[in-house]
């Protein structure tokens, strides 16, 4: 049996209604909180039909999860290079800041935990990106550098997660500049004692 092939216009719509879809979603988070946002607000915002939401989504939470992972996946395409602590957070801040009320309406929500999840994703790419970046001309074995990357991780997720509990109400990348700059010294020198310590 044939299966019927969308046109390139047809494909063009469907991937605006998409976005006008997710943008309103968006517009919607910075007025309410998620349990507050129906199916009926969003089409009647963005202007489509009952239908094609449920074309592109099973429901409002699979929109969220949608929404949050294209986000971080948009940040990941578009920033490679970390050269400190601070760097790692600068793209994470930008974007939080940018939308802070649907931000904190969705770490407020029943769905944190996604929120959450992929907060620890973006955390974990930035962190890798750094700690490769700072280590390449040392001769740091893999295993040292998954623990170190595990330990930034921690410290960055935990960070944020406090800068969010207390409504992103303080400066969280001065905070993180400022602790880099009291313990640089002993960062750069436990870099350098592993990297000697794996040629011996």
């Amino acid at each position: 049996m044939l299966r019927y092939k969308k046109t390139k216009s047809e494909l063009i719509y469907m991937n605006h209604t998409k976005s006008a879809i997710i943008d309103a979603f968006w517009q919607l988070l910075e007025e309410r909180p998620y349990t507050k946002i129906t199916v009926r607000d969003i089409v009647e915002l963005c202007q489509v039909n009952r239908n094609t939401f449920y074309y592109h989504f099973h429901d409002i939470p699979e929109l969220l999860e949608t929404t949050i992972k294209s986000d971080v996946d948009q940040i990941i395409q578009t920033n490679g290079h970390f050269g400190s602590p601070t760097d790692c957070l600068i793209p994470i801040v930008e974007r939080c800041l940018k939308r802070k009320k649907a931000m904190l309406h969705i770490y407020r929500s029943v769905k944190r935990d996604i929120f959450q999840s992929e907060l620890e994703r973006i955390i974990l790419y930035t962190v890798t990106q750094y700690v490769h970046t700072v280590t390449k001309d040392l001769n740091i074995p893999s295993e040292d550098k998954t623990i170190l990357i595990q330990y930034y991780k921690c410290c960055l997720l935990g960070y944020t997660l406090d800068w969010l509990d207390k409504n992103m109400n303080f400066d969280l990348l001065k905070s993180v500049t400022r602790i880099t700059d009291l313990i640089g010294d002993s960062l750069k020198q436990a870099f350098l004692e592993l990297s000697e310590s794996s040629r011996t």
